[in-house]
């Protein structure tokens, strides 16, 4: 079991999709898979989920799934040579008719009612930037636009208009039909797509209905960014999708609002996963930039929870060497880079378990004999408590039910082990006492931090302990 406190999320795809690959990532540290149902068909979903599951139950770990909801992205339809070149200062149309074939005059899109919801003057970025265009006008149901900036554009590439703008509701017809194939597969957390406000979170988990999951929404519009204090409060963890954020707002700001994104959501004590063109060389190359390293270091170092492959796994030509690296990378970061990152905060927490939490992360970096800090919990929220704390050893967690087990695996530095429900708090020290030993991540005298509920099986973390392995339960 990797020790590093970040965790790696990999995109799985055509490069991935064989029970090889899949164990391959597991073993270089991959903890989470995305399974994007932007692209592929349920027959191929179901494949992804299935391959996950039996790796998982094949290594005897729990391994966690993330779909990742279409949301409201509007698409180009199909060009007649499946690409066109568009230039500079030529007329492009955005036409209402996504079936007829587009060519360099213009295209279809999904949206029908583009043209009623922007205005002359707004930009619009094509297949992720690759081409830039400016509204000159509208013709009934149809943009009229001029092409300012030239670039290769290809079939259903990406529509990217400011997002304020858009009547698109937050939730479509897609993601609710999505989304139920997501909960019937046994998704672990599933991913919001532009996402622009804490009601569209609220929207989306009361769809969930008794299969609630938790929601990572994707920050990739002006207005997420604008209200991601609410954003937090509504939702169970973010991500900073730079992709798609780097085209609304200047590619300039988007260093600094990763970092400013990464506070706040630590401030609210949510997970935060960075995503988007980590070691993007990586897709054709076997081996990443300087830049690329620089970049998933800092993220490190910014305090992110996860760290996110896309293209790299789902269609790269090395996806194990990439996770691999990234894996490498985010271990060194973690293991010298204590002097770059943020003083742990002072304890501002209202509340008992917070508290405990707070006063276990301390206990173990001021005593040096403390090898891990070990919590039992049924929920869950011991641990994310402690994983918010970002403690200086690691976080084991006994957690009896599965799926509890795996929503914790995108949480900074906890590793969630499988564990019967005890009788008492005796039982439940001694199993925590037994765990450690057993998988050998302590031995006999170690000193560890245990924090949970006692007596053992109420919804409260009120116990802090320092206990000696294999010493008397008293």
């Amino acid at each position: 079991m990797n020790r590093r406190g970040v965790k790696l999320v990999c995109t799985l795809g055509p490069a991935t999709a064989s029970l090889e690959r899949v164990r391959a990532l597991a073993e270089a540290g991959c903890e989470v898979f995305r399974v994007n149902l932007s692209h592929g068909d349920r027959a191929q979903w179901d494949e992804l989920f299935s391959l996950v599951r039996s790796v998982s139950e094949e290594r005897g770990d729990d391994l966690a799934v993330l779909s990742d909801l279409p949301g409201p992205k509007i698409r180009l339809g199909q060009f007649e040579a499946g690409e066109v070149e568009l230039e500079a200062g030529g007329r492009f149309e955005l036409r209402p008719d996504v079936e007829s074939p587009g060519d360099a005059t213009g295209a279809g899109t999904t949206y029908d009612g583009l043209a009623a919801d922007v205005r002359p003057g707004d930009r619009i970025l094509l297949a992720d930037g690759a081409a830039e265009l400016v509204v000159a006008s509208t013709d009934g149901s149809i943009v009229v636009s001029e092409v300012v900036r030239a670039g290769l554009v290809r079939s259903g590439g990406g529509v990217n208009v400011p997002a304020e703008r858009l009547g698109l509701p937050a939730v479509t017809e897609r993601d609710r039909t999505r989304l139920a194939e997501a909960l019937g597969r046994g998704a672990d957390l599933v991913a919001q797509s532009f996402v622009r406000n804490a009601a569209d979170v609220a929207e989306l988990r009361a769809l969930m209905g008794e299969r609630a999951v938790p929601i990572v929404a994707k920050i990739e519009t002006r207005p997420a960014v604008e209200g991601i204090e609410a954003i937090l409060r509504e939702a169970d963890a973010i991500m900073v999708a730079r992709g798609d954020l780097g085209v609304e707002l200047p590619m300039e700001e988007i260093p600094i609002l990763q970092k400013e994104l990464l506070q706040a959501a630590q401030r609210a004590s949510r997970p935060v996963i960075v995503a988007t063109q980590m070691l993007e060389s990586m897709t054709a190359a076997p081996r990443p930039t300087r830049a690329e390293a620089t970049d998933v270091a800092n993220a490190v170092l910014d305090g992110a929870d996860a760290i996110m492959l896309s293209a790299e796994t789902a269609i790269g030509a090395y996806p194990v060497e990439a996770a691999t690296a990234a894996v490498r990378i985010a271990e060194v970061a973690g293991e010298r880079g204590a002097e770059f990152r943020s003083p742990p905060a002072s304890c501002t927490h209202e509340d008992e378990a917070g508290a405990v939490a707070h006063a276990a992360a301390r206990i173990a970096a001021a005593d040096r004999d403390v090898v891990a800090i070990t919590c039992y919990t049924q929920t869950g929220r011991t641990a994310a408590l402690l994983s918010a704390e970002r403690p200086s050893v690691p976080v084991y967690a006994f957690v009896p039910k599965s799926e509890v087990r795996r929503a914790l695996a995108l949480r900074w530095g906890v590793h969630a082990l499988r564990a019967r429900i005890p009788d008492d708090t005796d039982e439940m020290i001694a199993l925590m006492d037994e765990g450690l030993r057993a998988e050998g991540f302590a031995r006999d005298g170690d000193a560890v931090v245990m924090a949970a509920s006692s007596p053992a099986g109420i919804m409260r973390t009120n116990m802090l302990k320092v206990h000696h392995l294999g010493s008397a339960v008293r």
